[in-house]
């Protein structure tokens, strides 16, 4: 089955029955790797005895990968082709991938051979033990150490001091979700590697696993260390977004007050040198430091203001709850 621009996401899930598990590969020029990522899928698939899909996204490749998936998908029952219409990046293919996504559960991976099919089993038991998000870690990665371990490693440390979320291996696409916590999750920019971050801030229970890596035989990564910035940016906004989106002058409205404080210090240092150590107030730099905290510190809190004024806008305009509840008991029920 191709699907070619329908008009909806309802009309597309009027029309395909529910099934149990929706893999979802983003493809971005890996036409070498697509054969043989299609038959490790379906080696490891059909003997579980599961209703599923696998969804290829393709990502504006420009290597024919487009044409390989439109042949995947008209052959083989289960394959979903979508076709972007240029490059969005990883999370745009992601986040397509699991709104045409129908299953139960849903697993992403990645489309050049390194994530291993035959893990996705193993990640499905695990979901079964009582979690709702199973993350890969690649304990024993095949990467270089420099340009790839080193910058991941320290990534991952941060990313979970700060987060409060303890994953050894955020990077790996790998992960198995139900789809009820997907639903409360909206990626933006480069966020999928945050997703875990994110559902476990909606109440998900979430654990990792050991996965297999392999190393990558045929096609280019599309990773390098510019990567790293990136990812110190995108954890700000996450930060931001998990301990102040609903309260943003909490984080203004402090460093407001710590600012005019600073102001306040400079303004008695100022005093003390006049009438301690005889020095006008025309020739001490405190006043004019004075001056500028508190101008930050005024600014900072009405910053806040307008925040908070922002935030409110967002949640009552789209009457978006600021709580998710995981279920509700009644007698009876």
């Amino acid at each position: 089955m191709v699907i070619r621009e329908p008009e909806t996401l309802a009309d597309v899930s009027k029309t395909a029955p529910p099934v149990d598990l929706s893999v979802v590969v983003p493809v971005y020029n890996e036409v070498e790797n697509l054969d043989a990522l299609q038959g490790e899928l379906l080696d490891a698939l059909e003997p579980s005895g599961l209703n599923y899909e696998i969804i290829y996204v393709n990502d504006g490749s420009r290597d024919g990968s487009a044409a390989r998936l439109t042949e995947f998908a008209s052959q083989t029952d289960g394959v979903i082709f979508v076709n972007l219409r240029r490059n969005f990046g990883q999370t745009a293919a992601l986040a397509a991938g699991i709104d045409y996504a129908s299953g139960e559960v849903v697993v992403l991976m990645d489309a050049d051979l390194q994530n291993d099919p035959a893990d996705i089993q193993a990640l499905l038991d695990k979901l079964d033990e009582g979690y709702d998000v199973v993350s890969g870690w690649r304990r024993s990665r095949k990467d270089r150490f420099l340009t790839r371990r080193l910058p991941s490693i320290l990534a991952n440390g941060l990313i979970s001091r700060v987060t409060g979320v303890q994953l050894h291996d955020y990077g790996c696409t790998l992960k198995a979700y139900r789809h009820e916590v997907l639903k409360e999750v909206r990626l933006y920019g480069e966020m999928h590697r945050f997703t875990p971050v994110f559902a476990a801030a909606a109440g998900a229970r979430i654990t990792e696993m050991v996965v297999n890596h392999r190393p990558r035989i045929a096609g280019v990564s599309k990773y390098g260390l510019e990567r790293t910035l990136k990812v110190i940016l995108d954890l700000i906004t996450v930060k931001f977004l998990l301990s102040y989106r609903t309260r943003p002058m909490y984080l203004f409205g402090t460093a407001g007050f710590a600012l005019m404080g600073g102001g306040l210090l400079s303004i008695l240092g100022a005093l003390i040198q006049r009438f301690v150590f005889n020095v006008h107030l025309n020739r001490s730099p405190l006043l004019q430091l004075a001056a500028m905290l508190f101008g930050l510190g005024v600014q900072s809190v009405l910053l806040g203001l307008t925040t908070e004024l922002v935030v409110r806008t967002y949640f009552e305009s789209q009457h978006k709850p600021i709580y998710i509840v995981r279920e509700v008991v009644r007698k009876g029920e």
